[in-house]
Order: structure tokens, then sequence, then C-alpha cells
């Protein structure tokens, strides 16, 4: 065996003719560590955002690894503490942008897991969700009738608002719209629904120390239904995406979203809206960071200079969506303070939801509520759109019809505490048997507890009927499916914010300093 290397190839010989190769003067220099390397710096220290979007990836990650091991209650840990992380960042960073994104990212993805597997299997016993009415329409531009400008203009100026109120093109537009067959029903339906709701947001507006001009704005983006979901996944009368609600004192467990809950996102929303106005000095701005998000809008001021939200508009520095949702919320104020120049001015509100409130030791059938108020069930479920199913959690505040508190506490005392969760009750009318209950109720007669004195109970005795028991079920507060929603009440919701919502409603953003207002132009209010 020859241990000699093999005697070198012939080289083939270059023909002069052609160009010489081109040599590296360090043919070695890809091989060499990087410190020798002429251009090498030392590597800058990581900032603050980005230690803080690396952590919150660490727990996104660890999330999603339980998530696929099927551990879902611990993926929801690892996926809020992710967000928990990110929301925690001080918001004068220099670099917070990076943070921002990241955060928008991150919801999204959390909310496609939320959506596959997080509790959006078993949707029966839950009620519908609703379609946002306006969505459809805030990317739209509508034409303006020439007629309207000098008759609108002469309309605000003897109109007493608190929220200022301007004359543009874009506003035009949307009065003419909402003067259409199909947008002036869009508009008379919301207006409907409005007075089940009316006199609490009045109060909470006037308690929170902001406009009662902004009612518009849960108008435009619910149109007053509590239980509206947009294609963005901001959810409720006000449309928080989760984060953001959780900032604002809006919890979310299995059982219960209180973005859901008209009273606590009325005041969540309020006081969301302060902060912008303290944050921007300008209510045009404070709205216009309701619907995409103060980062953004802070974004567009320091990239124009202008703090001024038709300036920005003209410049196509804010979402689309944006553009036109100041524009909806100044026509609809405009047309409602000026509702007999509009024929609204007789419509017939929906009467106000009147209820008291109250807590139980035990878990509570929503419909054993009801019955023990003699009341329909779907009463009790428009009272209380917060909870997710059936079962109210011990210990939750449970809106009761006014007046009914007494009555349904004695009649409870009726009721194993251990079988409130499940049992119905019925109160027996002339004419009806035993028999004909437990047909009702799908029940035997034998299974039936009458709450009598008598052997044989009479109209007006009090039934119990005993169901099988079953453990209060956890719905995840984000229920949605990825179809969109065509008709109303759906069955999930569909599983993104509201249109209006570009950043998943209200992303974080870096404050706009009020001392760098002297730097900043103002342009010309039209």
């Amino acid at each position: 065996m020859a241990f000699l290397p093999p005697a070198p190839e012939p080289v083939p010989s270059i023909s002069p003719k052609g160009e010489a190769p081109r040599i590296s003067s360090n043919p070695y220099i890809a091989d060499s560590p990087g410190f020798l390397e002429p251009s090498a710096q030392l590597s800058e220290k990581p900032t603050q955002s980005t230690l803080r979007v690396q952590r919150a990836e660490e727990r996104f990650k660890a999330g999603r690894e339980l998530y696929q091991a099927g551990d879902v209650d611990g993926a929801r840990q690892e996926f809020d503490r992710a967000v928990d992380i990110l929301l925690g960042t001080p918001e004068n960073v220099p670099d917070r942008a990076k943070v921002e994104k990241k955060l928008e990212q991150m919801v999204a993805a959390i909310h496609r897991y939320d959506v596959n597997g997080m509790g959006a299997g078993d949707l029966s016993g839950l009620q519908g969700y609703d379609r946002v009415p306006l969505e459809d329409i805030l990317e739209m531009t509508f034409p303006i009738d020439p007629s309207l400008k000098p008759r609108v203009k002469e309309q605000v100026q003897v109109t007493s608002s608190q929220l200022p109120l301007q004359v543009t093109d874009p506003v035009l537009s949307y009065i003419h719209y909402f003067s259409t067959e199909k947008g002036r029903r869009t508009l008379i339906a919301g207006l409907r629904r409005s007075g089940r709701y009316r006199p609490l947001i009045s109060r909470v507006l006037a308690e929170e120390g902001v406009p009662q001009e902004l009612i518009y704005l849960a108008q435009a983006e619910s149109g007053f239904f509590p239980r509206a979901v947009s294609n963005k996944a901001a959810t409720g009368m006000w449309q928080f995406v989760q984060f953001r609600g959780r900032q604002y004192g809006l919890n979310q467990t299995p059982y219960a979203d209180d973005r859901l809950d008209p009273e606590k996102a009325t005041r969540s929303a309020a006081r969301h809206l302060r902060d912008l106005y303290n944050e921007f000095g300008d209510w045009y701005l404070a709205i216009a960071g309701y619907n995409c998000g103060p980062g953004a809008v802070e974004k567009a001021v320091e990239r124009t200079g202008y703090a001024d939200y038709w300036e920005l508009r003209n410049r196509n520095v804010i979402p689309k969506e944006t553009s036109n949702y100041v524009p909806i919320i100044l026509a609809m104020t405009i047309m409602m303070k000026n509702a007999k120049d509009y024929d609204l001015e007789n419509i017939d509100l929906d009467p106000a939801l009147e209820y008291d409130s109250t807590t139980f030791s035990s878990a509570m059938n929503i419909a054993l509520i009801a019955d023990l108020a003699e009341r329909p069930v779907s009463d009790l479920r428009e009272l209380n759109p917060a909870l997710l199913g059936n079962v109210a959690p011990s210990g939750f505040e449970v809106h009761i019809p006014k007046g009914s508190r007494d009555t349904i506490m004695a009649e409870l005392q009726n009721v194993p505490e251990s079988k409130r969760a499940s049992w119905r009750a019925h109160r027996l009318t002339q004419g009806e048997t035993l028999a004909s209950v437990a047909h009702q109720f799908n029940a035997s007669v034998g299974s039936l507890s009458p709450v009598s004195a008598s052997t044989s109970p009479e109209a007006g005795d009090l039934v119990l009927i005993p169901a099988p028991e079953r453990a209060p079920r956890a719905v995840h507060s984000t229920l949605a499916s990825r179809t969109p929603a065509k008709k109303r009440p759906v069955a999930a919701a569909p599983h993104h914010a509201t249109a209006n919502h570009t950043t998943a409603n209200h992303a974080p953003a870096k404050t706009v300093r009020r001392t760098a207002a002297a730097t900043v132009q103002t342009a010309s209010i039209r």
C-alpha cells in the first residue's frame, strides 16, 4: 500500500486571450476569526426594549410548548406573562416602537391559539355575539351633497357641545351617508338600542369628567351591542382587546369577560379616553388614538411635526379606517344634536335597563335566578352579557331585575346550595299539573320537588326541578371563529378586534410630551 500522496493532476493551460482571474487580496479572510476583520466592532449592549422582547419571546415559546403538550391552562399563564412583560415597558424608552410591534404580533398569535383550542370548542348554551354594524364603512368614502355645507355650518354655530365640532368634507360625506336609506337605517337602529344604556353611559361619562358626546363613540364602535366583536378581536360595547382591557381593569376569566359588561367597560373607556386627552391635549387625536392606538398617532405626529388630526388625515399618515373614524363620530354628534333637522326627533328609544346587583355564596344557574324572579331567562342574559356560560361562579356580581332581590333570596332558601348550579324552578299556574311541568322540563314526575306544605300542589306553589349536576364550564373570554359573521347572533365571535382597530385596539404608546408642544407646528383649522 502506497502512503505517498498521488501525483498532482496536470493544470490545464490558460488561454492568453482570456481575462486573468481575479484573486482576493486575502483569500483566507473568510476563515479568519471575526475579531481580526478590519471592520469588526464591539457588539452594542442590548437595550431595555430588546431585553424585554427577548424575555417575552421566551415566555411565549414556553406557552406554545405547553399548548402543544395539551396543557392549555399552563399555556395561557405563559402567554399572559409574555404580554405583561411587554406591557411593563416604561413609556420613555427610546426604541419603544419595537416593543409595540412585538406586542401586536404576539397578541395576534396568542389569539390564533385561543381560537384553535383554548376554549372555543363547545359553544352550547352560550350567548351569541354581534357583528360591529359600522365596521364595513370605515374604509369607504361617500359623496358630498354640496347643499349640506352651509346648512351644517349654520347648525354647528348654534350647537352647544363639550366635544369640539368642525365641519369638513369627510364629516359632510358621513352626514350624507347617514341621510341615505341604508345609512339612516343603521343609524336609527343604534340610536334605538342606545336607550337601554344611555342613562348609564351619561352618568359614567359625567363622573369621569369627559364630554357627553363620546357616547357616539360607542355607537361607532359597537352600535350599542354589549357583545359586539370586530374582525380584530376587540370585544364589547367599547371594543377593548384583551391587553388594553386588563390595563383598565377589565378582567377576563374562564367564566366571565368584563369587557362585555356595559357599566364596567364604559368606565374603562372613559378613563382611557381621558388619559389619551391628557397625553395629546386634543379630543380628535384622543379619539383617533382610541381607535388605532396612541402609538400610531404619536408616530404620525413625530413624522410630520403636526399635532392636528385633519393635517395627519390629509397627509395619509394615520390608518385609513382611523381617518374616517373621527368624521363618523362628528357626523353622528351633529345629526343627533340637530335631530329635528334630520328627522331623528321622534325615534322611540328602547327602555333603559334597570337592575340591582348581588353576589351569591355558591355557583348559580342563571336560569334558576330567572325562574325565582319569574322572568324570562333572556332577561337575565341581557342583564349579564359578561357571563360566558350559563353558570355564575360564587362571588360573581350578578345583575338581577330591579326590585327582585328579596324574592330571589327568600325562594333560594328552598334550593340546596350544592344544587344551585344545575336545578331549575317553576311556579305552578292555574290548570298546570306536575305531569305537565315534568314534560316541559323533560324530567320525570317523581323527580320534582314541590315546595308546599300541602300534599297536593296548587297554583302559586313553587316546584323545584332537579337536573344532572354540572361543574361550571370554563369558557375562555375571547370565544371566536375565523368565519366572518354575516348573521346575528352568531354562535362564536369573529377572531379579531374592530375593523377600526388597526393595532388591536389601543396599542401601547410612547408618550407625546406636552413640553415638546412648542416645537410642533399647528395646522390651520378648517
